[in-house]
C-alpha cells in the first residue's frame, strides 16, 4: 500500500492521539496493543503479536541480510498528583500535543511506526527490518522487550525510540539499585547505647558521598552513585536494630554491573544487596554507518544517563527519538506536533542514508 509521507505522518499523529486515550499502564497495554495492530495492519501490514508485544517483520524479509530493529514502547507510567490536564485527553494546544505518554514514548514509538511501513514494502534494502512496539519498558516487566527479543531472529543492530530531540545517544548508562542495610544495637531510647544503627548510618552516608570509581567513560562520564530511600524505627523510645538504605547506581560503560556489585559488597561498610544485574549500560560504535547517516544529518551524538529497553538487547544499539527527555513523567506531559513532524522525517532520511545501497 502506497501512502506519501505527509498522509503517513497525520496518521501517526491521528494514531498517538488514540494511544493517549487509550489508559496503558504497565502490565495493562492490551488495548493499546490492539490499536498499533489495527493501524498497521490498515496499511496491509501482517503483524504478530507476544503478550502486549506487537511486532512485524518488512514485506522481503531475507533471512541471509543482517536485521535491524526498531522498537519503542506504549506503556506509561501513572500520572502525577500534579497534573491539572486530563492526562487521557489528547489535545493540541500551541502547537503541542498534551496527553500520558506523549512525549514518553509515544511521539517516537509512533514516529517509528511510520518509517516501518515507509520501507515495509521496498526491495534490496541492506537490512532487515523488525519492528518492535513493546510493552512493560517502564517497570522492566518479565513481558516486555526482554521476552520478545528470545522468538526473534538475531539483532545485528537497533534503534530503540526514545526522546533525544532527534539526536543519537550512542551509548546509555546502566542500573544497579541496591537494598543496603546498616545493623546496630536495638535497645530501649533511656539507656546508653554505643551502637546506635542511626548514629552508624552517619558515616556509612558519609562513605556513598564520596565514594568514586577510576575509570570514566568518554561517552558517558562518571559512574553515579545516589542514596535515595533511607527507613528505620517506628517508636519513639525504641532504638531501631537496623537502618535501611536504597542506593542507586548509574553505571557507564567502563564497568559491568557484576564488577559494581562485587565492589560495593566487599568495600561498603554495610551489606549491601543487588536488586538485578540484567540493566547493564548498553552503546553503539561511533562509527557505526547508522551513526555516521545521523551525523552527516546534522545530528549531534551524545552518551545518556537516563534507562531504556536498550537494557535489553546484546547487539549495539542506538537512542534515537522526537521529544524532549525532561518532559517524561511530568504534569501535563507534551509532545510538539512539529516534533513528530520532524521526527518522522529525520528517521527515514537516517535510514535512508544506512538502509540503502548505493
Amino acid at each position: 500500500m502506497k501512502i506519501d509521507q505527509e498522509q503517513l505522518t497525520q496518521k501517526a499523529i491521528e494514531l498517538l492521539q488514540q494511544l493517549i486515550a487509550i489508559p496503558s499502564f504497565s502490565g495493562e497495554e492490551d488495548k493499546t496493543g490492539d490499536a498499533i495492530q489495527n493501524w498497521l495492519t490498515d496499511f496491509g501490514v501482517k503483524t504478530k503479536r507476544q503478550f502486549n508485544n506487537i511486532y512485524a517483520f518488512n514485506k522481503h524479509f531475507d533471512e541471509n541480510k543482517p536485521t535491524l530493529l526498531l522498537n519503542s514502547h506504549h506503556d506509561t507510567v501513572k500520572p502525577n498528583a500534579a497534573y491539572t490536564k486530563d492526562p487521557f485527553n489528547p489535545h493540541i494546544e500551541d502547537g503541542k500535543l498534551f496527553g500520558l505518554g506523549s512525549n514518553d514514548a509515544g511521539g517516537c514509538l509512533v514516529s517509528l511506526l511510520a518509517t516501518f511501513v515507509h520501507f515495509y514494502e521496498q526491495k534490496n534494502l541492506s537490512h532487515n527490518i523488525i519492528m518492535a512496539a513493546t510493552a512493560e519498558e517502564e517497570n522492566a516487566g518479565e513481558k516486555s522487550l526482554r521476552a520478545l527479543i528470545p522468538i526473534l531472529p538475531k539483532i545485528d543492530v537497533a534503534v530503540v525510540g526514545e526522546p533525544t530531540l532527534m539526536d543519537l545517544a550512542i551509548a546509555e548508562k546502566g542500573l544497579v539499585v541496591f537494598d543496603a542495610m546498616v545493623e546496630g544495637t536495638p535497645s530501649h531510647a533511656a539507656h546508653p547505647n554505643d551502637n546506635n544503627s542511626i548514629y552508624n548510618t552517619i558515616e556509612v552516608l558519609n562513605w556513598f558521598k564520596n565514594c568514586t570509581f577510576e575509570k570514566v567513560s568518554d561517552t558517558l562520564g562518571e559512574v553515579k552513585l545516589t542514596v535515595t530511600q533511607i527507613n528505620a524505627g517506628n517508636q519513639h523510645n525504641v532504638v531501631p536494630a537496623k537502618v535501611d538504605l536504597v542506593v542507586d547506581v548509574r553505571v557507564n560503560d567502563c564497568y559491568s554491573n557484576k564488577e559494581i556489585a562485587d565492589f560495593l559488597q566487599k568495600e561498603a561498610p554495610c551489606k549491601m544487596t543487588p536488586r538485578s544485574l540484567r540493566l547493564n549500560s548498553s552503546a553503539i560504535d561511533p562509527n557505526h554507518d547508522l551513526v555516521k547517516s545521523g551525523i552527516a544529518l546534522g545530528r549531534k551524538t551524545y552518551g545518556s544517563p537516563t534507562l531504556s529497553d536498550q537494557a535489553a538487547l546484546s547487539c549495539q544499539s542506538v537512542k534515537l527519538g522526537p521529544g524532549h527527555s525532561p518532559r517524561s513523567h511530568s504534569a501535563n506531559e507534551f509532545i510538539f506536533v512539529k516534533e513528530i513532524e520532524e521526527g518522522i522525517d529525520l528517521y527515514i532520511k537516517i535510514l535512508s542514508g544506512f538502509l540503502i545501497q548505493k
